[in-house]
């Protein structure tokens, strides 16, 4: 005798619809493959292993019929609870034609970006949990850890108190009718669902988040939720080895910073921060070594705080980074081409600033010269080759 699946209270509108420009993978970024699924797959995964609710996938209007696989693929025998929708040309028009195809029984509705594949079912039952006794909002946030500062174009203005800071998080979940009327009364384009809703006068509570719910944004992001969901090899845990280079012209304001120390008298490197291309190549070595992407995908130009910023801050952060994914720094090894400064009389100190940086990790320098050729022998600039070794912690 066939059962019938009960009409769920709850619904999930998972976001698939973005192009994932910044991933660069090629394909819409819900599309890309994590092992032998896709990012959305992964996430779908997840939503189908928390509480019964019905599951509208938005996906952009050519994958429809490949996000309906996964989705039933996903759901196993529960594919009655499953529909997919086309995506509009923004994230709120794409919410906007799931929030349609919800069924008229559900009264609790999940907005979930399915480039957060990761986030656990225990996350998102607690949603649901917090929208069920409060009837507000509910955003899963996580506190800020990092110093943030305000900043005028490449002048930092003061800093931000982070106790009154979160980073938000999906699911975010809202009273059906709440949020209907939102979209309905919605004049502009919000960067997220509860702030369109905070903006129909609506109050919005906080739930703890979760780190494993993530937004797979960059390649670096996308190799962290493969670290994660790969098993580790049977065996002890090989040591991985990653190479990195970086190369700074003279011509920066202020003194010259290499290798972690200022060189007085020296020209300027120029950069976005202080152009120290040694601790810039070790930065490239390490990510490179725990497959953590590279120097551009964490410290780009557009994280202000490392505007001006000398090496042990680029160091401490990427040490930080490594052992929060289970890294250990086993040593660097640094070979430094320039004509100058003259680097001998100072490797020891260099060495013991820039392995105090790494927690103790040693590392090695060594400088050369290359006989007036290029430019570094032409006094242009500094270029730096580093080798790093790591290990799992």
């Amino acid at each position: 005798m066939s059962t019938v699946t009960p009409s769920p209270r709850v619904a999930v509108i998972v976001v698939a619809a973005g192009s994932g420009t910044r991933l660069g993978a090629g394909a819409p970024k819900a599309f890309v493959g994590i092992d032998d699924h896709t990012i959305l797959r992964h996430c779908l995964d997840r939503v189908f292993a928390a509480r019964l609710a019905q599951v509208v996938v938005v996906a952009p209007e050519e994958r429809v019929g490949e996000a309906l696989t996964d989705a039933q693929e996903a759901a196993g025998a529960r594919r009655e609870l499953v529909s997919v929708v086309a995506g509009g040309s923004t994230r709120q028009q794409s919410v906007a034609a799931g929030l349609a195809a919800v069924w008229p029984d559900v009264e609790i509705v999940l907005v979930h970006d399915a480039a957060r594949a990761l986030a656990p079912a225990e996350l998102i039952d607690r949603v649901v949990d917090a929208v069920e006794r409060t009837g507000w909002g509910v955003v899963p946030v996580l506190p800020v850890v990092d110093t943030i500062k305000r900043v005028d174009g490449e002048l930092i203005t003061g800093v931000v108190d982070r106790s009154e800071l979160a980073s938000a998080q999906t699911p975010q979940g809202f009273r059906r009718d709440i949020l209907e009327t939102a979209y309905r009364v919605a004049g502009e384009e919000h960067t997220d669902d509860s702030a369109l809703v905070a903006a129909a006068g609506h109050p919005i509570a906080s739930v703890e988040g979760d780190a494993r719910a993530f937004k797979i944004t960059t390649p670096a992001d996308l190799q962290r939720a493969r670290t994660l969901i790969s098993p580790a090899p049977a065996g002890p845990a090989l040591p991985r080895i990653g190479v990195g280079t970086d190369v700074h012209a003279f011509g920066g304001e202020g003194a010259l910073w290499l290798a972690g120390l200022e060189w007085p008298g020296e020209p300027a490197l120029s950069g976005h921060s202080d152009g120290d291309a040694v601790a810039h190549a070790i930065v490239d070595a390490l990510l490179s070594a725990a497959g953590l992407g590279d120097i551009g995908s964490r410290f780009g130009t557009d994280r202000p705080e490392f505007a001006g910023a000398h090496a042990a801050a680029f160091l401490e952060d990427t040490r930080a980074h490594l052992a929060a994914e289970g890294w250990t720094i086993g040593n660097v090894s640094v070979q430094v081409q320039a004509a100058r400064p003259r680097f001998a009389p100072r490797r020891a100190e260099a060495e013991a600033a820039l392995s105090a940086a790494l927690g103790g990790a040693p590392v090695t320098v060594s400088a050369t010269t290359t006989d007036g050729l290029g430019f570094t022998g032409a006094a242009e600039g500094v270029q730096a080759f580093a080798v790093a070794l790591v290990h799992r912690a």
